[in-house]
């Protein structure tokens, strides 16, 4: 996993798995691969009044952390079109090949997580 440091000073803790994102001592776990998607996943990671971590912006009045999900990757291929007529012969709509998407397995590795220092009063917006 990627991490930028958003500000100096102390920050979270936090572990991960090949799947999921673990903040402080098991206080908010997060599985990352649930929430991959064909475009760009952003997970805000805030403090409400009572310092305990909340996900989203809403009843957070700090950042903590952000996790940014990349666009699910995938592999292309072309396979024999098992409904091809040779009679028809090779059209648009008759193709004597198909083009197939596999989806590229979860990578966390690909993951980046921004941190902000804990002392900070940065307000979530």
């Amino acid at each position: 996993m990627n991490e930028v440091i958003m500000t100096e000073g102390t920050h979270i803790e936090y572990s991960y798995t090949s799947k999921s994102i673990t903040f402080g001592d098991e206080d908010l776990t997060v599985n990352l691969k649930n929430r991959e998607k064909d475009e760009k996943v952003t997970i805000d990671i805030c403090a409400d009044r009572d310092g305990e971590l909340v996900m989203g912006t809403a009843a957070g009045l700090r950042y903590v952390a952000q996790v940014e999900i990349p666009a699910r990757e995938y592999t292309e291929s072309e396979i024999p079109n098992p409904d091809y007529d040779p009679e028809k012969g090779d059209t648009p709509d008759n193709p004597e090949n198909i083009t197939v998407r596999e989806a590229v397995p979860f990578d966390i590795e690909k993951c980046t997580i921004y941190l902000w220092a804990l002392g900070n009063n940065v307000n979530a917006a």
